[in-house]
């Protein structure tokens, strides 16, 4: 793998509460100079990203009901349409996990129907965030089941935003359960090069870090001290 496949495997990201103009410039010019997938963000700062990415191919990302899930299916259509229609390329949603937790699994399924399907006529790429440090292995392999059927371009480990981040052996059930049918993203916690490769190893091909830069340098010197 080379550096710019790796960091072409990056969701660069900055998803604070406190994120300013100045933050998502410096955001944006690191997701360009390395190459990365894509920039996560929360919905506001769709239009500003887009604009400062414009004659790049990194794709901005919306995180939608970010970090709880705990909307209605009806306002995370409206925040993924407004994210659409500000210019996002990538949605990132949070299921309702409460509804996970209570096996409402027709809830689930039609909640990710409906946004899978806004996402796809719109031409835009549709992760489905589990929050899996919430849910036992039960849960996540019925959710992996659900997507499996929906068919979403990803399912993610986690916001980041939880009581814990990605796992390798989540990601490995997940990756189990859809297959080639489905990609897996994992996020939350990933901050050197071992986890991450552990990761992709596991079946992930998409990493959410905020270290991208910091894992891309770790990795080139490894690389260039073996050779």
């Amino acid at each position: 793998m080379t550096t710019e496949d790796l960091a072409h495997m990056f969701d660069h990201t900055f998803l604070k509460p406190y994120a300013t103009k100045d933050d998502f410039k410096k955001l944006c010019n690191e997701a360009k100079s390395m190459g990365a997938a894509m920039v996560a963000i929360n919905s506001e700062p769709v239009r500003l990203c887009k604009e400062l990415l414009k004659e790049s191919q990194v794709h901005v990302g919306a995180a939608i009901s970010f970090p709880l899930g705990q909307t209605t299916l009806s306002v995370k259509l409206a925040e993924t349409k407004q994210a659409i229609l500000d210019g996002a390329d990538e949605i990132d949603y949070v299921i309702n996990i409460g509804k996970a937790k209570m096996h409402d699994w027709e809830y689930l399924k039609k909640e990710m129907q409906e946004i899978v399907t806004l996402c796809h006529e719109n031409n835009v790429i549709c992760k489905v965030i589990f929050e899996n440090c919430y849910l036992d292995q039960c849960e996540i392999k019925k959710l992996s089941e659900i997507a499996k059927e929906i068919k979403p371009d990803f399912i993610k480990t986690s916001t980041g935003f939880g009581t814990g981040g990605a796992t390798i052996e989540d990601v490995r059930l997940m990756k189990e359960i859809v297959g080639q049918e489905v990609q897996v993203k994992a996020a939350g916690g990933i901050r050197d090069w071992q986890t991450c490769l552990a990761m992709i190893e596991a079946g992930a091909t998409r990493i959410g870090t905020s270290h991208s830069l910091n894992i891309l340098k770790e990795y080139e010197s490894i690389y260039k001290h073996q050779v």
